[in-house]
Protein backbone atom coordinates (compact mmCIF):
# COMPACT_ATOMS: atom_id res chain seq x y z
CA UNK A 1 0.00 0.00 0.00
CA UNK A 2 2.87 2.35 1.03
CA UNK A 3 4.83 1.67 -2.57
CA UNK A 4 1.24 2.29 -4.52
CA UNK A 5 0.89 5.82 -2.66
CA UNK A 6 4.76 6.50 -3.36
CA UNK A 7 3.98 5.55 -6.75
CA UNK A 8 1.07 7.92 -6.99
CA UNK A 9 2.85 10.61 -5.76
CA UNK A 10 5.85 10.15 -7.49
CA UNK A 11 3.69 10.18 -10.85
CA UNK A 12 2.29 13.24 -9.69
CA UNK A 13 5.62 14.97 -8.99
CA UNK A 14 7.15 14.37 -12.39
CA UNK A 15 3.78 15.42 -14.27
CA UNK A 16 4.20 18.69 -12.51
CA UNK A 17 7.64 19.20 -13.22
CA UNK A 18 6.99 18.58 -16.82
CA UNK A 19 4.45 21.24 -16.80
CA UNK A 20 7.11 23.52 -14.95
CA UNK A 21 9.19 22.78 -17.66
CA UNK A 22 6.85 23.23 -20.68
CA UNK A 23 5.65 26.59 -18.75
CA UNK A 24 9.33 27.78 -18.55
CA UNK A 25 10.39 27.14 -21.96
CA UNK A 26 7.45 29.01 -22.92
CA UNK A 27 7.92 32.14 -21.25
CA UNK A 28 11.83 32.08 -21.84
CA UNK A 29 11.46 33.21 -25.20
CA UNK A 30 14.35 33.90 -27.74
CA UNK A 31 15.43 37.52 -27.63
CA UNK A 32 15.26 38.84 -31.57
CA UNK A 33 17.84 41.55 -32.08
CA UNK A 34 17.69 43.97 -35.18
CA UNK A 35 20.88 42.58 -36.22
CA UNK A 36 19.68 38.91 -36.42
CA UNK A 37 16.05 40.37 -38.51
CA UNK A 38 17.83 41.57 -40.85
CA UNK A 39 19.99 39.44 -40.91
CA UNK A 40 17.81 36.73 -41.86
CA UNK A 41 15.54 39.18 -44.18
CA UNK A 42 18.38 39.54 -46.31
CA UNK A 43 18.56 36.02 -46.71
CA UNK A 44 15.38 35.06 -47.04
CA UNK A 45 13.75 37.68 -48.54
CA UNK A 46 11.67 36.66 -51.74
CA UNK A 47 12.19 40.20 -53.26
CA UNK A 48 15.67 39.87 -52.96
CA UNK A 49 15.85 36.84 -54.16
CA UNK A 50 14.04 38.18 -57.22
CA UNK A 51 15.99 41.15 -57.66
CA UNK A 52 19.73 38.32 -57.19
CA UNK A 53 17.47 36.87 -60.15
CA UNK A 54 17.15 39.55 -62.52
CA UNK A 55 20.94 40.04 -61.83
CA UNK A 56 21.97 37.03 -62.56
CA UNK A 57 20.25 36.94 -65.86
CA UNK A 58 22.11 39.98 -67.08
CA UNK A 59 25.63 38.64 -65.07
CA UNK A 60 24.67 35.12 -67.58
CA UNK A 61 23.95 37.13 -71.14
CA UNK A 62 27.55 39.16 -69.50
CA UNK A 63 29.49 36.02 -69.28
CA UNK A 64 29.17 35.67 -73.05
CA UNK A 65 29.89 38.80 -74.47
CA UNK A 66 32.85 37.76 -76.04
CA UNK A 67 30.39 35.26 -78.32
CA UNK A 68 30.12 38.62 -81.02
CA UNK A 69 33.65 38.47 -81.69
CA UNK A 70 33.99 34.50 -82.65
CA UNK A 71 33.31 32.63 -86.08
CA UNK A 72 30.19 30.68 -85.70
CA UNK A 73 30.74 27.13 -87.19
CA UNK A 74 27.93 24.63 -88.31
CA UNK A 75 27.94 21.17 -89.60
CA UNK A 76 25.66 19.62 -92.04
CA UNK A 77 25.38 16.08 -93.25
CA UNK A 78 22.68 14.14 -95.40
CA UNK A 79 22.65 10.50 -96.63
CA UNK A 80 19.95 9.33 -99.69
CA UNK A 81 18.69 6.68 -101.16
CA UNK A 82 17.14 6.23 -104.21
CA UNK A 83 15.29 3.75 -106.78
CA UNK A 84 14.53 4.42 -110.40
CA UNK A 85 13.77 3.86 -113.76
CA UNK A 86 15.41 5.56 -116.65
CA UNK A 87 14.26 5.79 -120.51
CA UNK A 88 16.49 7.80 -122.78
CA UNK A 89 15.70 8.09 -126.83
CA UNK A 90 17.97 9.75 -128.88
CA UNK A 91 18.35 11.26 -132.25
CA UNK A 92 19.31 8.40 -134.10
CA UNK A 93 16.02 6.93 -132.73
CA UNK A 94 17.95 4.16 -130.48
CA UNK A 95 16.49 4.13 -127.06
CA UNK A 96 18.26 2.95 -123.51
CA UNK A 97 15.74 1.92 -120.67
CA UNK A 98 16.72 0.41 -117.28
CA UNK A 99 14.83 -0.12 -114.29
CA UNK A 100 15.34 -0.30 -110.91
CA UNK A 101 18.92 1.23 -110.63
CA UNK A 102 19.35 1.59 -107.39
CA UNK A 103 22.04 4.43 -106.13
CA UNK A 104 23.58 6.25 -102.59
CA UNK A 105 24.15 9.67 -101.99
CA UNK A 106 26.12 11.52 -99.41
CA UNK A 107 26.51 15.08 -98.87
CA UNK A 108 28.40 16.81 -96.08
CA UNK A 109 30.01 20.27 -94.95
CA UNK A 110 31.51 22.53 -92.32
CA UNK A 111 31.00 26.15 -92.48
CA UNK A 112 32.73 29.07 -90.83
CA UNK A 113 30.92 32.11 -90.89
CA UNK A 114 33.33 35.01 -89.06
CA UNK A 115 31.62 38.54 -89.02
CA UNK A 116 35.19 41.09 -89.14
CA UNK A 117 33.68 44.42 -89.13
CA UNK A 118 30.14 45.46 -88.27
CA UNK A 119 30.85 49.00 -87.59
CA UNK A 120 31.62 48.66 -84.06
CA UNK A 121 28.34 47.32 -83.16
CA UNK A 122 29.31 44.05 -81.71
CA UNK A 123 32.26 46.30 -79.18
CA UNK A 124 28.88 48.34 -77.95
CA UNK A 125 26.99 45.21 -77.70
CA UNK A 126 29.56 43.70 -74.77
CA UNK A 127 29.51 46.93 -73.19
CA UNK A 128 26.03 47.39 -72.82
CA UNK A 129 25.65 44.09 -71.79
CA UNK A 130 28.34 45.12 -69.01
CA UNK A 131 26.19 47.64 -67.74
CA UNK A 132 23.27 45.89 -67.40
CA UNK A 133 24.94 43.89 -64.82
CA UNK A 134 25.56 46.79 -62.93
CA UNK A 135 22.04 47.76 -63.60
CA UNK A 136 21.07 44.47 -61.81
CA UNK A 137 23.40 45.43 -58.69
CA UNK A 138 22.11 48.21 -58.69
CA UNK A 139 18.93 46.84 -58.51
CA UNK A 140 19.60 44.28 -55.81
CA UNK A 141 20.93 47.23 -53.70
CA UNK A 142 17.68 49.15 -53.82
CA UNK A 143 15.45 46.33 -52.63
CA UNK A 144 18.30 45.66 -49.92
CA UNK A 145 18.17 49.04 -48.62
CA UNK A 146 13.97 49.37 -48.99
CA UNK A 147 13.70 45.93 -47.23
CA UNK A 148 16.44 46.54 -44.17
CA UNK A 149 14.00 49.69 -44.29
CA UNK A 150 10.91 48.01 -43.70
CA UNK A 151 12.09 45.79 -41.09
CA UNK A 152 13.65 48.57 -39.16
CA UNK A 153 10.60 49.86 -38.77
CA UNK A 154 8.36 47.03 -38.03
CA UNK A 155 11.03 45.67 -35.63
CA UNK A 156 10.80 49.43 -33.80
CA UNK A 157 6.73 49.37 -34.51
CA UNK A 158 6.72 46.20 -32.06
CA UNK A 159 8.99 47.81 -29.45
CA UNK A 160 6.65 50.89 -29.50
CA UNK A 161 3.91 48.57 -28.95
CA UNK A 162 5.74 46.53 -26.08
CA UNK A 163 6.29 49.47 -24.48
CA UNK A 164 2.42 50.97 -25.25
CA UNK A 165 1.43 47.44 -23.42
CA UNK A 166 3.87 48.22 -20.13
CA UNK A 167 2.25 52.22 -20.05
CA UNK A 168 -1.25 49.81 -20.01
CA UNK A 169 -0.25 47.90 -17.46
CA UNK A 170 1.10 50.66 -15.28
CA UNK A 171 -2.44 52.23 -15.29
CA UNK A 172 -3.80 48.81 -14.57
CA UNK A 173 -1.35 48.75 -11.33
CA UNK A 174 -3.41 52.41 -10.73
CA UNK A 175 -6.58 51.63 -10.93
CA UNK A 176 -6.22 47.78 -9.54
CA UNK A 177 -4.82 50.16 -6.40
CA UNK A 178 -7.68 52.39 -6.81
CA UNK A 179 -9.91 49.72 -6.34
CA UNK A 180 -8.33 48.30 -3.26
CA UNK A 181 -8.31 51.34 -1.60
CA UNK A 182 -11.89 51.73 -2.65
CA UNK A 183 -12.99 48.80 -1.16
CA UNK A 184 -10.87 49.60 1.84
CA UNK A 185 -12.65 52.53 2.52
CA UNK A 186 -16.16 51.05 1.74
CA UNK A 187 -15.35 48.48 4.77
CA UNK A 188 -14.17 50.85 7.06
CA UNK A 189 -17.40 53.00 6.73
CA UNK A 190 -15.73 56.12 5.22
CA UNK A 191 -16.19 55.10 1.34
CA UNK A 192 -18.28 55.39 -1.49
CA UNK A 193 -19.49 52.25 -3.90
CA UNK A 194 -19.90 54.14 -6.58
CA UNK A 195 -15.76 54.87 -6.42
CA UNK A 196 -15.53 51.00 -6.32
CA UNK A 197 -17.59 50.32 -9.01
CA UNK A 198 -16.17 52.68 -11.11
CA UNK A 199 -12.86 51.66 -10.15
CA UNK A 200 -13.53 48.37 -11.27
CA UNK A 201 -15.01 49.79 -14.36
CA UNK A 202 -11.77 51.14 -15.49
CA UNK A 203 -9.84 48.13 -14.45
CA UNK A 204 -11.44 46.25 -16.81
CA UNK A 205 -11.17 48.45 -19.84
CA UNK A 206 -7.96 48.61 -19.10
CA UNK A 207 -7.45 44.76 -18.76
CA UNK A 208 -9.21 44.47 -22.14
CA UNK A 209 -6.84 47.29 -23.91
CA UNK A 210 -3.80 45.08 -22.88
CA UNK A 211 -5.33 42.15 -24.61
CA UNK A 212 -5.92 44.43 -27.75
CA UNK A 213 -2.45 45.35 -27.35
CA UNK A 214 -1.36 41.87 -26.82
CA UNK A 215 -2.90 40.96 -30.37
CA UNK A 216 -1.78 44.06 -31.80
CA UNK A 217 1.98 42.69 -31.09
CA UNK A 218 1.15 39.31 -32.45
CA UNK A 219 0.08 40.73 -35.73
CA UNK A 220 3.55 43.18 -35.98
CA UNK A 221 4.92 40.00 -35.42
CA UNK A 222 3.73 38.39 -38.12
CA UNK A 223 4.40 40.79 -40.35
CA UNK A 224 7.73 40.68 -39.47
CA UNK A 225 8.47 37.27 -39.68
CA UNK A 226 6.89 37.92 -43.43
CA UNK A 227 9.64 40.24 -44.07
CA UNK A 228 12.45 37.39 -42.70
CA UNK A 229 10.86 34.94 -44.66
CA UNK A 230 9.93 32.39 -41.31
CA UNK A 231 7.60 30.55 -40.21
CA UNK A 232 4.11 32.02 -39.05
CA UNK A 233 3.74 32.63 -35.32
CA UNK A 234 7.11 32.23 -34.45
CA UNK A 235 7.70 33.89 -31.60
CA UNK A 236 10.13 35.55 -29.87
CA UNK A 237 11.28 38.59 -27.45
CA UNK A 238 12.23 42.05 -29.29
CA UNK A 239 14.22 45.01 -27.38
CA UNK A 240 12.99 47.06 -24.93
CA UNK A 241 14.53 50.66 -26.30
CA UNK A 242 14.52 52.62 -29.51
CA UNK A 243 18.29 53.83 -30.13
CA UNK A 244 18.59 56.82 -31.97
CA UNK A 245 21.73 57.93 -34.60
CA UNK A 246 22.21 61.60 -33.05
CA UNK A 247 25.42 62.11 -35.82
CA UNK A 248 22.98 62.60 -38.55
CA UNK A 249 23.15 66.10 -40.08
CA UNK A 250 21.49 67.55 -43.56
CA UNK A 251 24.69 68.54 -45.09
CA UNK A 252 25.47 64.67 -44.50
CA UNK A 253 22.84 62.95 -45.93
CA UNK A 254 22.33 65.85 -49.22
CA UNK A 255 26.00 65.35 -49.84
CA UNK A 256 26.24 62.04 -51.12
CA UNK A 257 22.59 61.46 -52.75
CA UNK A 258 23.99 61.38 -56.28
CA UNK A 259 26.64 58.72 -55.54
CA UNK A 260 24.75 56.59 -52.59
CA UNK A 261 20.75 56.92 -53.34
CA UNK A 262 20.04 53.41 -55.46
CA UNK A 263 17.21 54.90 -57.84
CA UNK A 264 19.54 57.85 -58.67
CA UNK A 265 22.30 55.72 -59.36
CA UNK A 266 19.83 53.43 -61.31
CA UNK A 267 18.49 56.29 -63.53
CA UNK A 268 22.34 57.20 -64.08
CA UNK A 269 22.99 53.42 -65.23
CA UNK A 270 19.63 53.55 -67.45
CA UNK A 271 21.01 56.83 -69.19
CA UNK A 272 24.53 55.08 -69.62
CA UNK A 273 22.57 52.21 -71.19
CA UNK A 274 20.76 54.18 -73.48
CA UNK A 275 23.58 55.52 -74.55
CA UNK A 276 25.09 52.14 -75.71
CA UNK A 277 21.73 51.64 -77.71
CA UNK A 278 22.40 54.85 -79.50
CA UNK A 279 25.93 53.23 -80.61
CA UNK A 280 24.14 50.14 -82.14
CA UNK A 281 21.91 52.09 -84.14
CA UNK A 282 24.02 53.77 -85.49
CA UNK A 283 26.85 50.97 -86.37
CA UNK A 284 23.88 49.97 -88.80
CA UNK A 285 24.63 52.47 -91.33
CA UNK A 286 28.22 50.98 -91.89
CA UNK A 287 28.75 47.72 -94.26
CA UNK A 288 29.43 44.45 -92.83
CA UNK A 289 32.43 41.94 -93.78
CA UNK A 290 32.35 38.61 -93.41
CA UNK A 291 34.62 35.84 -93.78
CA UNK A 292 33.55 32.59 -95.14
CA UNK A 293 34.60 28.97 -95.62
CA UNK A 294 33.53 25.24 -95.81
CA UNK A 295 35.00 22.21 -96.48
CA UNK A 296 32.62 20.40 -98.55
CA UNK A 297 32.31 16.51 -99.58
CA UNK A 298 29.59 14.64 -101.52
CA UNK A 299 29.97 10.76 -102.54
CA UNK A 300 27.53 9.21 -104.96
CA UNK A 301 27.44 5.55 -106.05
CA UNK A 302 25.49 4.24 -108.69
CA UNK A 303 24.13 0.22 -109.41
CA UNK A 304 24.03 1.19 -112.77
CA UNK A 305 23.72 4.36 -115.51
CA UNK A 306 21.91 4.26 -118.44
CA UNK A 307 24.37 6.86 -120.16
CA UNK A 308 27.81 5.25 -120.64
CA UNK A 309 29.36 8.78 -119.88
CA UNK A 310 28.15 8.67 -116.37
CA UNK A 311 29.92 7.47 -113.68
CA UNK A 312 29.36 4.84 -111.48
CA UNK A 313 30.95 6.23 -108.60
CA UNK A 314 31.78 9.82 -108.05
CA UNK A 315 33.47 11.42 -104.86
CA UNK A 316 34.36 15.17 -104.38
CA UNK A 317 35.68 17.17 -101.78
CA UNK A 318 37.05 20.66 -100.48
CA UNK A 319 37.75 24.12 -99.38
CA UNK A 320 36.32 27.02 -100.58
CA UNK A 321 36.44 30.28 -99.12
CA UNK A 322 35.74 33.94 -99.50
CA UNK A 323 34.66 37.25 -98.16
CA UNK A 324 31.39 38.64 -98.17
CA UNK A 325 30.21 42.10 -97.57
CA UNK A 326 26.88 44.07 -97.19
CA UNK A 327 26.54 47.40 -97.73
CA UNK A 328 23.03 49.16 -97.16
CA UNK A 329 22.25 51.35 -99.36
CA UNK A 330 18.13 51.69 -98.58
CA UNK A 331 15.89 49.92 -95.90
CA UNK A 332 12.83 52.15 -95.86
CA UNK A 333 14.42 54.67 -93.54
CA UNK A 334 14.69 52.04 -90.94
CA UNK A 335 17.82 52.74 -89.45
CA UNK A 336 17.26 56.09 -89.40
CA UNK A 337 14.24 56.15 -87.39
CA UNK A 338 15.87 53.67 -84.64
CA UNK A 339 18.19 55.77 -84.10
CA UNK A 340 15.69 58.68 -83.58
CA UNK A 341 13.87 56.63 -81.11
CA UNK A 342 17.46 55.77 -79.48
CA UNK A 343 17.80 59.47 -78.76
CA UNK A 344 14.55 60.29 -77.92
CA UNK A 345 15.02 57.79 -75.34
CA UNK A 346 18.22 59.57 -74.05
CA UNK A 347 16.49 62.57 -73.86
CA UNK A 348 13.27 60.83 -72.21
CA UNK A 349 16.16 59.55 -69.16
CA UNK A 350 17.80 63.00 -68.67
CA UNK A 351 14.82 64.32 -68.29
CA UNK A 352 13.46 61.37 -65.95
CA UNK A 353 16.64 61.73 -63.78
CA UNK A 354 16.72 65.12 -63.06
CA UNK A 355 12.36 64.96 -62.11
CA UNK A 356 13.97 61.82 -59.64
CA UNK A 357 16.28 64.24 -58.48
CA UNK A 358 14.24 66.99 -57.84
CA UNK A 359 11.73 64.69 -55.78
CA UNK A 360 14.60 62.68 -54.37
CA UNK A 361 15.74 66.26 -52.66
CA UNK A 362 12.56 67.53 -51.54
CA UNK A 363 11.95 64.05 -49.70
CA UNK A 364 15.11 64.62 -48.00
CA UNK A 365 14.18 68.04 -47.13
CA UNK A 366 10.97 67.14 -46.05
CA UNK A 367 12.07 64.05 -44.00
CA UNK A 368 14.85 66.23 -42.17
CA UNK A 369 12.05 69.03 -41.20
CA UNK A 370 10.12 65.87 -39.92
CA UNK A 371 13.03 64.62 -37.86
CA UNK A 372 13.61 67.76 -36.10
CA UNK A 373 10.30 68.09 -35.46
CA UNK A 374 10.05 64.87 -33.93
CA UNK A 375 13.44 65.27 -32.13
CA UNK A 376 11.95 68.60 -30.39
CA UNK A 377 8.79 66.69 -29.79
CA UNK A 378 10.31 64.01 -28.03
CA UNK A 379 12.50 66.38 -25.88
CA UNK A 380 9.24 67.89 -24.54
CA UNK A 381 7.50 64.70 -23.87
CA UNK A 382 10.49 63.08 -22.05
CA UNK A 383 10.25 66.37 -20.10
CA UNK A 384 6.34 66.28 -19.80
CA UNK A 385 6.06 62.72 -18.81
CA UNK A 386 8.10 62.87 -15.37
CA UNK A 387 5.75 66.08 -14.81
CA UNK A 388 2.47 63.84 -15.70
CA UNK A 389 4.11 61.44 -12.87
CA UNK A 390 4.31 63.30 -10.48
CA UNK A 391 1.19 64.64 -10.44
CA UNK A 392 -0.30 61.32 -10.17
CA UNK A 393 1.55 60.50 -7.45
CA UNK A 394 0.94 63.30 -5.58
CA UNK A 395 -3.19 63.48 -6.54
CA UNK A 396 -3.15 59.73 -5.08
CA UNK A 397 -1.68 60.54 -1.63
CA UNK A 398 -4.01 63.01 -1.38
CA UNK A 399 -7.18 60.86 -2.56
CA UNK A 400 -5.85 58.02 -0.34
CA UNK A 401 -6.41 61.05 2.72
CA UNK A 402 -9.62 61.75 0.66
CA UNK A 403 -8.66 65.25 0.48
CA UNK A 404 -9.88 65.67 -3.47
CA UNK A 405 -11.87 63.71 -5.33
CA UNK A 406 -12.57 60.73 -7.37
CA UNK A 407 -12.63 62.73 -10.63
CA UNK A 408 -9.55 64.45 -9.76
CA UNK A 409 -7.88 61.50 -9.53
CA UNK A 410 -8.59 59.95 -12.79
CA UNK A 411 -8.29 63.47 -14.85
CA UNK A 412 -4.75 62.86 -13.65
CA UNK A 413 -4.63 59.10 -14.63
CA UNK A 414 -5.46 59.95 -17.52
CA UNK A 415 -3.16 62.92 -18.41
CA UNK A 416 -0.55 60.52 -17.17
CA UNK A 417 -1.64 57.76 -19.45
CA UNK A 418 -1.61 60.63 -22.54
CA UNK A 419 1.46 61.84 -22.06
CA UNK A 420 2.85 58.14 -21.96
CA UNK A 421 1.08 58.10 -25.07
CA UNK A 422 2.57 60.88 -26.69
CA UNK A 423 6.20 60.17 -25.57
CA UNK A 424 5.91 56.24 -27.11
CA UNK A 425 4.38 57.92 -30.50
CA UNK A 426 7.16 60.61 -30.46
CA UNK A 427 9.73 57.88 -30.25
CA UNK A 428 8.43 55.48 -32.88
CA UNK A 429 8.26 58.95 -35.42
CA UNK A 430 11.92 59.83 -34.74
CA UNK A 431 12.97 56.43 -35.69
CA UNK A 432 11.27 56.56 -38.64
CA UNK A 433 12.33 59.75 -39.46
CA UNK A 434 15.72 58.63 -39.13
CA UNK A 435 15.04 55.49 -40.72
CA UNK A 436 13.92 57.43 -43.79
CA UNK A 437 16.69 59.83 -44.12
CA UNK A 438 19.01 56.96 -44.13
CA UNK A 439 16.84 55.02 -46.70
CA UNK A 440 16.89 58.13 -49.22
CA UNK A 441 20.59 58.14 -48.66
CA UNK A 442 21.22 54.73 -49.44
CA UNK A 443 23.12 54.18 -46.70
CA UNK A 444 21.10 52.68 -43.90
CA UNK A 445 23.07 49.41 -43.91
CA UNK A 446 26.90 49.42 -44.29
Amino acid sequence: MNRDLFRKYFLRAILLLLVSAVSYSSMAQRMLTLEEAIATALQNNYEIQLAKNDSLVAALDYSYRNAAFIPTLNANAGYSFNNVSQRQKFADGTTRERNGINSNNLNSNVALNWRLFDGMKMFATRDRLAQLVKLGELGIREQIVNTVAGVVNIYYNVVKQKQQLRAVEEQMSISAERVKLAQYKLDIGVGAKPDLLQGKVDLNEQKSAQLQQQTLISQLKDQLNEQMNVKAGTDYEVADSIPFDHTLTLTDVSAGLENNNPTLLMAKKNIDIAGIVLKERKADRFPTLNLNTTYNFSRTDNQATVNPFSPLFSRNHGFNYGLTTTIPIFNNYNVKRQIQQAQLNINFLNTVYKNQVNKIDLAVFNAWKNYEWQKKALYLEEENINLARENVDIVFQVYKLNSTTLIQLKEAQKSLQDARTRLINARYNTKLAETELKRLKGEIIK
